[in-house]
């Protein structure tokens, strides 16, 4: 990206663009680490960096980098301070030297994109702040975009609530040998102390208190304010393990619920069936993500001076050579309304149409029928049919995923998009004894919209498309068609849905709410369970519901090979094991073919 001098001091108080050959100067973000007038050199130790390094959004000539700079006494003062990057691990020489200001303004982060590096090419980063020096971060540029290399190796991971459980999967992420990253979203839970967190969580992991916070029913409280997001993402980051893994890898992230509020639409939270908007409060989420992730925003928009809830862009594509193209997507932002609407269900069962949360009926394990009828009158209010991505990004990511000449496509993707559906019609008594769809909150609740995309690969002979997925708590692959009755559908893609790395996982909350139902018999164990969506949906090729764990993968010219890497649950004692692998699958689509093979 070319920068003159004024646009360049127009955007150095957020996100500062230089290239390399520029980055001598010490215009721009604030000034130096150096004394100046004569004054003297802070010393040893007047500098912190307790959020640690960052890197992210990897492109041929251009990396991110990111860190958090306060001063050890306490004071909200900006610090001054410089990035520097080398392809020398001792420093000797460098790529780039940026003046940079850790600003109060945005809780004394920072993030400077370099230009002009060389592609495919491990390089290494530090900021410096006075005689104080962060740790030392490693990253890496893709190859050129007429390159062709013989494998790109990355991980994604996912739902890692700091309330449950432990983090030794990241121990073992920060331990691969991989180019990059990816975060397929719920890298923070906006609740403290929610039923859904009351599992035990490692000693390391302390309870979390929001300075400011909203009560919900039964004790919880939700993240409102800036203050109360840019705590969440403080505590996170703070953990060593999570930043091993920012310091070691190029990051690729992009948002799913909790970063704002669960099950979120546009800025709308479904804490109760009023779906409450709340656009101060997805404001103040989305600049809290802003902050504390490494992205690219010379590429996408964040502009604080549109009121609007939607006042930023963030789904982007990136190029791995001709390998590998990868399309992250935003899957809340522009979402329409969950298509069944929770105060008629409330309704129709005596409920609280307004203080009331009936999600069970409306968006987890709603009958297919229902379902059915009101997307038919959500199409009809609308004049289209209900959507996850909206229309502008939908128009987008066909034009992407159409003009992509790399080999592979792979959708960074936040909710499941194969079908997950079970039919109680003949082994249940009434009134369960219908055909339910067990989540509306993912690609399963938007039909149509999912119709639409899978079309648009079919008749475009779009090939080798392969989503890395989220949000579900569970390990699966899905072979997904344009319909999805497989006696009819052509299929279309595969989708890989990773565990998360903490969060209490899908079989954990279907067996807490099954008790007394008739599904208690089908989640009587996790085998029986696994069994059972497997019996009810061909197209679900492998199933782990009861795990934590990471995902990776290995790509090159004749197949897309993924490892689930499941973890240990905690120990007897409430610790964390010290030998966190538990087990692996390993999965392998090949080149110019719709299918899995387990390996």
């Amino acid at each position: 990206m070319s920068l003159n001098r004024r646009q360049f001091l127009s955007r150095a108080a957020f996100f500062t663009v230089v290239p390399a050959a520029l980055s001598g100067w010490g215009g721009g973000g604030g000034g130096g680490s150096s004394p100046e007038n004569g004054t003297t050199a802070p010393a040893v130790g007047t500098f912190r960096f307790p959020q640690g390094v960052a890197s992210g959004d990897p492109r041929p000539d251009s990396v991110v980098f990111w860190s958090r700079c306060v001063r050890a006494d306490g004071t909200a003062a900006d610090v001054a301070l410089t990035l520097e990057v080398s392809a020398r691990e001792d420093f000797a020489s460098l790529l780039a030297s940026v003046a940079l200001s850790a600003r109060a303004t945005w809780d004394h982060t920072v993030r400077a994109k370099v230009t002009g590096l060389p592609a495919a090419t491990a390089l290494y980063y530090r900021f410096r702040a006075g005689a104080d020096s962060s740790a030392v971060g490693r990253t890496r540029t893709a190859p050129a975009a007429d390159a062709t290399p013989a494998q790109v190796r990355f991980a994604w991971f996912t739902c890692q609530d700091w309330s449950v459980n432990h983090w030794g999967a990241m121990d073992l992420i920060a331990a691969g040998d991989h180019d990059f990253v990816v975060h397929v979203g719920d890298y923070i839970y906006e609740t403290t102390g929610a039923a859904f967190q009351a599992g035990a969580a490692e000693p390391a992991h302390g309870a979390i208190t929001l300075p400011d916070g909203t009560a919900l029913p039964g004790g919880a409280r939700h993240a409102t304010t800036l203050a109360d997001y840019r705590t969440l993402y403080r505590t996170y980051r703070g953990d060593a393990r999570l930043q091993a893994v920012h310091a070691k890898f190029a990051f690729i992230g992009i948002w799913d619920d909790h970063e704002f509020s669960d099950d979120a639409w546009q800025d709308h939270q479904t804490y109760t069936n009023a779906n409450l908007q709340q656009t101060a409060r997805r404001r103040a989420a989305s600049q809290a993500w802003v902050e504390y992730m490494p992205v690219d925003f010379g590429d996408v928009s964040f502009d604080t001076a549109n009121a609007a809830y939607d006042n930023l862009r963030i789904y982007r594509d990136f190029r791995f050579g001709t390998l590998m193209h990868l399309v992250m997507t935003d899957q809340r932002l522009y979402r329409d309304d969950h298509v069944v609407d929770e105060a008629a269900i409330a309704a129709a069962q005596g409920h609280d149409p307004v203080n009331g949360s009936d999600s069970l009926g409306a968006r987890y394990f709603v009958q297919q029928p229902v379902l059915a009828q009101f997307e038919a009158a959500r199409t009809a209010a609308l004049g289209r049919a209900p959507g996850v991505l909206g229309t502008t990004q939908t128009a987008w990511w066909k034009t992407t995923m159409k003009n992509s000449p790399a080999t592979w496509k792979v959708w960074g993707n936040e909710v499941t998009l194969g079908r997950l559906w079970l039919d109680l019609r003949t082994l249940a008594p009434a009134p369960y004894n219908a055909l339910y769809v067990v989540n509306a909150d993912g690609w399963d609740g938007y039909a149509t919209h999912r119709a639409e995309l899978m079309n648009h690969l079919k008749t475009n002979a779009i090939r080798n498309v392969v989503a890395i997925t989220g949000d579900l708590h569970a390990f699966q692959c899905h072979v997904v068609r344009d319909n999805p009755d497989p006696a009819v559908g052509t299929p279309v893609l595969v989708d890989f849905v990773s565990a998360g790395i903490s969060s209490s996982s899908f079989y954990r909350y279907i067996q807490a709410g099954a008790g007394g139902t008739p599904l208690a018999a089908l989640a009587a164990t996790p085998a029986v369970f696994d069994a059972t969506l497997k019996a009810h949906n061909p197209d679900l090729r492998h199933g782990d519901h009861d795990a934590q764990g990471y995902a990776s993968a290995v790509v090159t010219a004749t197949s897309f090979d993924v490892t689930f890497h499941k973890v240990r649950p905690l120990t007897a004692d409430g610790t964390a094991p010290a030998s966190p692998l538990l087990s692996q699958q390993r999965l392998s689509v090949p080149v110019n073919g719709v299918s899995v093979s387990l390996v």
